[in-house]
């Protein structure tokens, strides 16, 4: 009987060079071993109509051409199986039978204590205890559904590992035997999130959902999706709780919790989003919503999206406030009452800070809005009626503010969503369009037909 498995991979394509792009043979490995592209006759017809196939998958462009933002994405950390739409279940979607599955710890690794490695196991399980009726009991001895350990290379599976960075973890579908186990690669630094290396936290839970009988989710909210992120403020989606809801039902003897999970916004032209910040970022425009974001090159282009913020800026919290770039290229983030700034992906030393650091009230809660306005190096900081200038250049706040929006912007609205480039404020389903000079409205229009091209 041929057994459904899944491998956790990190895949780092770095290129031979400087360049951005990789060679071609690079990227028929990454099409091969995700996308089914024959390795024997990967040609340019057919290299191309699988690159769409990859490039649908991720919400990209179907260029067909290996551009930057699909080259981006075959950069990142992933798990090892060919990716497939939607939740979705191993060949005749085996599951346990009882609900009360048992796991035993064979092995530790030496990079976390034994408390530590037990209680990060014990929440991964909980992730999915929570939102089905199944319960999960640790043994200390005999044969347990699975069975968890620590590998390196050829580790008796037939799955060998292949050192650092390269297979994470794989885990075997419910079934008798090897049905369920699960194996981390003990070549890898495991940690709890913090620096550099791996969560066995988030990558033990995800391979016990395949260990329950859950294959890859397109959702890219989704615990089950194939690239490896570390999140913070992690919370089981909606997409990850149908899924394993519709294995094995809901909870019967405990409450439900209070939400069934966040839903990533997927269609933004029928589904209308409020964005919590728009800001424009090394010549692309972001629009960012919870803890995803779009992006578009072009005005009046649908952006490519939903991908998780923390793809791109790891160390923010689940929710921002606010963006822009500042004139020395660095991207400001606002949330609560913290302030972040990035060079590229790399957070600045000593950030995140209090929004006093800036020179704002101590008692300000948090920002609405903000944007630099290049002609004269200033940024403009919105919250509530009031609005500040902060000036890039001495890193000082203006004197003479706060003042009031209604007495420099007539009829921008107060508690705007967000804004940039001095001209356009957005506020709920709406955007306002300003004349630089006059500052008068010019244009009042909505945002999913005029920014989203839907």
């Amino acid at each position: 009987m041929t057994r459904a498995w899944a491998t956790l991979q990190i895949i780092l394509i770095i290129p031979d060079s400087d360049q951005l792009l990789p060679n071609p043979t690079t990227a028929q490995h990454y099409l091969n071993k995700f996308y089914g592209c024959p390795q024997d006759r990967c040609n340019l017809m057919v290299l191309k109509d699988t690159l769409k196939k990859m490039q649908k998958f991720f919400s990209l462009q179907e260029t067909g051409e290996i551009d930057a933002k699909t080259v981006e994405i075959m950069k990142k950390p992933r798990c090892g199986v060919p990716d497939v739409a939607n939740y979705n279940f191993f060949h005749r979607k085996p599951k346990w039978q009882n609900k009360d599955v048992t796991y035993r710890i064979l092995g530790y690794t030496p990079d976390l204590d034994e408390e530590v490695i037990n209680d990060a196991f014990f929440r991964a399980f909980k992730v999915w205890s929570d939102v089905t009726p199944l319960t999960f009991t640790r043994i200390m001895d005999g044969e347990a559904d699975i069975m968890i350990n620590f590998g390196r290379n050829e580790h008796g599976d037939g799955y060998p590992f292949d050192g650092k960075d390269g297979l994470l973890a794989h885990a075997f579908a419910p079934g008798p035997g090897i049905g369920g186990d699960s194996h981390f690669d003990d070549d890898e630094q495991w940690t709890l999130g913090e620096g550099q290396g791996y969560s066995l936290f988030l990558v033990a839970a995800h391979e016990f959902g395949h260990a329950l009988g859950l294959e890859h989710s397109q959702d890219p909210g989704a615990l089950m999706a194939p690239v490896y992120t570390f999140t913070k403020d992690f919370r089981l989606s909606n997409d990850d709780i149908k899924g394993i809801q519709e294995l094995y039902g809901v909870p019967t003897d405990k409450p439900l919790p209070p939400t069934q999970g966040p839903v990533t916004p997927m269609d933004i032209c029928n589904e209308p989003v409020i964005f919590d910040a728009v800001a424009q970022i090394r010549g692309e425009t972001f629009f960012f919503k919870d803890r995803f974001l779009f992006r578009s090159v072009n005005f009046r282009s649908k952006p490519n999206g939903p991908m998780l913020v923390a793809t791109y800026w790891p160390d923010l919290p689940a929710k921002i406030d606010a963006a822009y770039e500042n004139p020395e290229e660095k991207t400001v983030f606002f949330a609560g009452n913290e302030i972040w700034i990035y060079r590229a992906d790399q957070l600045e030393t000593g950030y995140p800070k209090r929004l006093s650091s800036l020179g704002l009230p101590t008692d300000l809660q948090q920002i609405d809005a903000a944007f630099n306005f290049r002609k004269n190096r200033k940024t403009y900081l919105f919250a509530g009626d009031k609005f500040w200038r902060y000036d890039e250049t001495s890193k000082t706040m203006d004197s003479g503010f706060p003042k009031l929006i209604a007495d420099s912007w007539n009829g921008i609205p107060d508690g705007i969503d967000s804004a940039f480039n001095y001209s356009y404020f957005f506020k709920g389903n709406h955007y306002f369009k300003l004349e630089d000079s006059s500052l008068k409205i010019v244009k009042l229009g909505e945002i999913t037909k005029d920014w989203l091209g839907c």
